[in-house]
């Protein structure tokens, strides 16, 4: 299991000894921002807090420590182990993947090639995204994603920062190992940012299942085709639709006997309609169950699920409300 021990060890001894005096919950840190001469800024619980020199976290950003160029070098090298060419395509893809499926944005200098990002050079700003596995925060869902034993093609709606990736990675995970709604079915994912699994050297570090095939940092209409030749997927998970490039790929998938299981930004069906892809998906009828995240209070919280014809199947209507 995860520590703030084993994230604060991809920080310079400095800034990892203020981090660790605060004493914070881990499950709650979500992310960690380094900008040479600017002061360090932690979220945390959903707010945003500078990391101050005696190891406290404050409000006011003026009080948090100022990033050195030495400590983001440091940083960069516990980062990447030592060796940053060895990462130079993925830092070409603006992001490294490290053990704990923790994912570091990385920007600064580039240097181009026949209109192409060839490699980063002075690497002077980074984004440690914090990952966290909510194992069976999918239970409250599932019931309504199966139909007479059948996974259904199905599509998360979530304004950002509203739990998506989260629900999905325990979907994959549930519908990969099978349970009492249905027997485990081979998932294929196609984890184009490396955020689902969490790969690191190609082996993921969450836990997607045991009957789960990943193609890692590979872009989503490219893999689900991959996917569809090469490794007979029951159901293809995918993060983010929306790319009117994707259509051709995710039709083969509708049309195939697969089954979709697919995140998209939105807060309502009506805002995912006005996007022309999801519009065509929507009208067809190709998904058969949405599940619609509010973000509103907490990530994760279920607003409602539906069925193709947009017939409510759960509503969260309690002032109690359920979160995953």
């Amino acid at each position: 299991m995860e520590s703030m021990e084993s994230v604060s060890q991809l920080l310079s001894v400095h800034v990892r000894s203020m981090l660790l005096r605060c004493a914070l919950d881990y499950e709650k840190l979500q992310e960690i921002r380094l900008r040479i001469r600017q002061p360090v800024l932690i979220r945390y619980d959903g707010s945003e807090f500078a990391l101050c020199a005696p190891g406290f976290l404050s409000e006011n950003p003026g009080e948090g420590w100022p990033v050195t160029a030495e400590e983001m070098k440091e940083t960069l090298e516990y980062v990447s182990g030592y060796s940053l060419y060895a990462f130079e395509e993925e830092l070409c893809q603006g992001f490294l993947t490290v053990p704990g499926g923790h994912r570091v944005g990385v920007a600064g200098h580039t240097v181009m090639e026949r209109d192409q990002i060839r490699s980063m050079r002075y690497p002077s700003f980074l984004n440690i995204r914090i990952s966290h596995q909510r194992k069976g925060c999918a239970d409250l869902v599932l019931p309504f994603l199966y139909e007479n034993g059948e996974f259904c093609h199905t599509l998360i709606l979530s304004p950002p920062g509203g739990g998506k990736t989260t629900l999905l990675r325990d979907l994959v995970r549930q519908v990969s190992n099978g349970g009492v709604y249905g027997a485990g079915r081979t998932v294929g994912v196609v984890d184009e940012r490396s955020e689902i699994a969490g790969s690191y050297l190609g082996v993921p570090q969450n836990e997607v299942g045991m009957r789960t095939d990943v193609l890692d940092a590979c872009r989503k209409g490219e893999g689900m085709r991959m996917l569809l030749r090469s490794m007979s997927p029951k159901v293809i998970a995918v993060d983010e639709l929306g790319d009117e490039q994707d259509g051709h790929a995710i039709e083969s998938v509708f049309h195939c006997g697969c089954r979709l299981l697919a995140t998209v930004h939105g807060a309502s069906m009506d805002e995912i309609c006005r996007k022309p892809l999801l519009s065509r998906l929507v009208s067809g009828r190709m998904f058969e169950r949405y599940v619609v995240l509010s973000g509103a209070h907490m990530a994760g919280e279920v607003r409602e699920v539906l069925d193709a014809d947009k017939k409510v199947l759960f509503k969260n209507r309690k002032t109690d409300t359920y979160f995953l």
